[in-house]
């Protein structure tokens, strides 16, 4: 981890990883062993690198509709502005520079790239951010046995609503492009089939 030391460099190593279609979550040090992570396991990952470098441990989960999968972005501020590194079986739902104000800004930031293989765009709304410091006691950075508590814990914390239900019942399908785009390098067993 010790070439790891900016978020865009953080960002760089998940993506050189493969994109894991297994239902298992790997703390911090097992996607080092593995080299291997979905969105979960490259969320704590990246959190862990990046208080490594100075930042909180901090994710935040993107909440999507019923027809579509739960998407973590680990969280950074610089000079008072939000980016984030995530891992991604899409492309379009990965690295933010820090240039947004507000985390609603951030996470709008991924609404049209937030889709499902039925060309729906799903992201609905997301969660305060999750602090992992108070998980230390159970050494998720070193251990998988804390996980399952992190995963239920982002399911159980503030939740903000983005779009109403007439503005979601009004979407248009993704086009063509952006589709094929967004599923460049893609793990065909990693896609969620609603």
């Amino acid at each position: 981890m010790s070439g790891l030391n900016s978020p865009y460099k953080i960002q760089g190593f998940l993506d050189s990883i493969p994109y894991s279609a297994e239902p298992v979550y790997r703390c911090p040090l097992q996607v080092l062993r593995d080299r291997l992570a979905h969105c979960f396991d490259g969320a704590l990952f990246a959190a862990a690198a990046l208080r490594r470098i100075g930042y909180p441990p901090l994710i935040l989960d993107m909440i999507p509709n019923e027809r579509d999968d739960d998407h973590l972005l680990a969280l950074f501020k610089q000079q008072g502005y939000w980016g984030a590194v995530a891992k991604s079986n899409f492309v379009g739902l990965r690295f933010r520079e820090p240039v947004f104000r507000t985390l609603r800004e951030l996470v709008l930031s991924y609404f049209e790239n937030y889709y499902n293989v039925e060309r729906e765009k799903t992201l609905r709304g997301y969660t305060i951010p999750l602090n992992l410091q108070v998980f230390d006691k159970y050494h998720w950075t070193t251990s998988d046995a804390s996980l399952e508590r992190i995963a239920q814990r982002t399911d159980e914390i503030r939740r903000f609503t983005l779009l109403t239900a007439k503005m979601a019942s009004a979407l248009s399908p993704v086009d063509e492009r952006t589709y094929t785009a967004g599923l460049q390098g893609v793990n065909k067993e990693g896609l969620y089939k609603p």
